[in-house]
């Protein structure tokens, strides 16, 4: 056993940036499924509807933890093998998107139907009424939300330590193991969790009172 030191707050801080480097990788690529997603809940066509809703269902219905487990212990049973980073990237990728999916579906519906009506009038196709009517209007509504949910995506990295990656908590656990000091060690990367969501939470409340006072108007 040791005293915790500057190079444990060092190693902590350090690990801080894989949570920031994860996080931002889930939600870029959350945000790719999510679109998809949105615009398959929302086509004219029941099949994409329904394997759209199928998807969400699965991945909102089940625990981010149980979807780890299965992307790093199934993918070798089916001959790929995965590393931790690998894993905990793409279950949380898939799990955003399924939440971002929801989101978005929400902001593009919330489009009044009278400007869904006068592109269907100019004879715009569903690709152009989206592009160029529904989309950048949904955009405005879905920027408050999204941020929001980010901070959501950061915190559920944590999960990430249980698969043996080694982000925020997962470096924590290693020096409590070292320092036996649990409440000094783990108070430090409440700490550093905090000032990682708090702007983002900040942001989102900003963003949302200029979203409804321009709703206002």
């Amino acid at each position: 056993m040791r005293i915790f030191g500057l190079p444990d707050f060092l190693f902590i801080l350090e690990a801080a940036q894989w949570t920031v480097l994860l996080s931002l990788m889930a939600f870029v690529g959350g945000g790719i499924v999510g679109l998809a997603v949105a615009l398959a809940r929302t086509s004219e066509h029941a099949l994409p509807r329904r394997l759209a809703m199928g998807f969400i269902q699965l991945f909102r219905g089940t625990p981010l933890l149980l979807q780890l487990f299965l992307v790093f212990f199934g993918a070798p049973v089916i001959g790929l093998e995965v590393n931790p980073w690998i894993a905990a990237a793409t279950a949380l990728t898939l799990n955003s998107g399924a939440f971002l999916g929801e989101i978005w579906r929400g902001c593009i519906e919330a489009i009044p139907r009278g400007q869904w009506e006068a592109a269907d009038a100019l004879g715009l196709s569903y690709r152009y009424r989206m592009r160029d009517v529904v989309l950048p209007q949904a955009l405005k509504i879905a920027v408050p939300p999204t941020v929001g949910y980010l901070v959501q995506i950061v915190k559920g990295t944590s999960l990430a330590a249980i698969i043996g990656f080694t982000e925020l908590t997962r470096a924590g656990q290693i020096i409590n193991n070292a320092t036996f000091q649990p409440m000094l060690v783990f108070s430090v990367v409440a700490v550093i969790y905090f000032a990682l969501c708090w702007p983002l939470s900040l942001l989102a409340g900003y963003m949302e009172r200029r979203l409804a006072a321009s709703l206002a108007r």
